[in-house]
């Protein structure tokens, strides 16, 4: 076997490889968000996060992948192997968004919502974060530096999340009277297992997405790259359990399970450019940054059940600005730029695109029926009829 072959044999594999890891998120989205809102709702919001994955990767297969790439040959690998690893981060923007919005979103113009980001809005951010195909030379033209993602997947999510919470408003019941009416999580040990499927999910969204392992120095770039993943999501967590505790002598373990996924959000713009103890440091900031977010928001009376906006959106910024600060060879203006542009066309497109949407099909869903759960409106299926409760 020549050498040439056996390398596009093992990068293609190292794809596939990569892409189920990643796939493993899907589940782990699904299971954290279900833990985290109320027993009623739970149905709604397994079926949406099932409806994403179909809907957004559809939509990327038939529309996206051209617009963010402009071509489907690959000398490297199989070109189905590097589209199914590139599909695979697709329906991620939208999780970003539907759990944001849980409990009071309704299925079909969300759906539909999927459809554009995943045809449209990602594949236009991808292309000037990662393709540079038909953005060269315009105000579009950026220089930014993310691996993996922490603008161009996580904080796009972000964004379009904030223009959906805009549109749709919080939940019944979430804010009276200025004040901030704390809804329990229904499920803990779902919460946990949905953010471990997402930790060992982001080994393939990071580590996939050095391209390569064919040769000995990739190998070990992709070694590396895994390692300082892990370690940014122990120090968020760490950071998370340390500040709860100082505040509250208490350890709340959906804040400490978002404190590592901040970590993890802010390490995935440039994981394969750290040494070993860097990762720590933008951890612990990452962690941190959850922890006082997730208040802020809600003084805003910007609701959002799982925290996805502090996770994903202030963390994304967080990540990329870091890969500049911590990285004598990248900009930190570039970095910035980055962050802006991709931050005002998301924003933006998203918000149009809601906004006509909703005239069309109303995301909100009636109070009755958040009253009575999502479960039950839009599913016709509870996933816990025995313990029903309407609060």
């Amino acid at each position: 076997m020549l050498e040439a072959d056996f390398k596009y044999i093992i990068d293609t594999f190292f794809a596939l490889f990569s892409m189920v890891l990643i796939i493993f998120m899907v589940p782990g989205f699904a299971m954290l968000e279900a833990g985290l809102v109320r027993t009623k709702n739970v149905t709604s919001v397994l079926t949406i996060n099932v409806m994403i994955y179909a809907v957004a990767s559809l939509a990327f297969l038939l529309i996206g992948y051209d617009l963010a790439f402009g071509s489907w040959e690959n000398d490297s690998m199989s070109k189905w192997a590097a589209f199914m690893f590139q599909m695979a981060f697709v329906g991620k923007t939208v999780n970003i968004m539907s759990g944001g919005v849980s409990e009071r979103v309704r299925i079909i113009p969300l759906a539909i919502f999927a459809v554009v980001m995943g045809g449209l809005i990602y594949p236009t951010v991808v292309n000037v974060g990662w393709g540079a195909d038909m953005i060269a030379g315009t105000f579009l033209d950026i220089n930014m530096y993310d691996l993996a993602g922490s603008t161009i997947i996580h904080s796009t999510g972000g964004w379009a999340l904030l223009a959906a919470i805009l549109i749709i408003g919080s939940r019944r019941g979430r804010y009276k009277n200025g004040k901030v009416r704390v809804i329990p999580a229904s499920n803990i040990p779902l919460v946990v297992l949905g953010a471990f499927l997402l930790w060992i999910g982001w080994f393939g969204f990071n580590g996939g997405s050095v391209g390569s392992i064919s040769s000995v120095e990739n190998a070990n770039l992709v070694a590396k790259t895994i390692m300082n993943t892990n370690t940014a999501g122990l120090a968020g967590a760490i950071i998370a359990g340390i500040i709860m505790y100082a505040r509250y002598k208490l350890f709340d373990i959906t804040m400490i399970l978002n404190g590592a996924l901040g970590g993890l959000v802010a390490v995935t713009a440039g994981p394969d450019l750290y040494d070993a103890y860097t990762p720590i440091l933008i951890g612990v900031i990452g962690g941190a940054l959850v922890v006082f977010a997730v208040p802020i928001f809600d003084k805003l009376q910007l609701d959002d059940p799982v925290g996805a906006l502090s996770v994903h959106l202030v963390n994304g910024i967080w990540g990329t600005l870091a890969v500049g600060i911590f990285v004598d060879s990248i900009s930190f203006l570039d970095q910035l730029k980055g962050v802006v542009v991709v931050a005002v066309f998301a924003f933006s497109v998203s918000f149009i695109v809601l906004f006509v949407i909703n005239k069309i099909s109303v995301f909100r869903a009636e109070e009755d029926a958040q009253l009575e759960g999502m479960d039950v409106n839009e599913c016709g299926v509870e996933a816990y009829p025995e313990f029903k409760r309407s609060i």
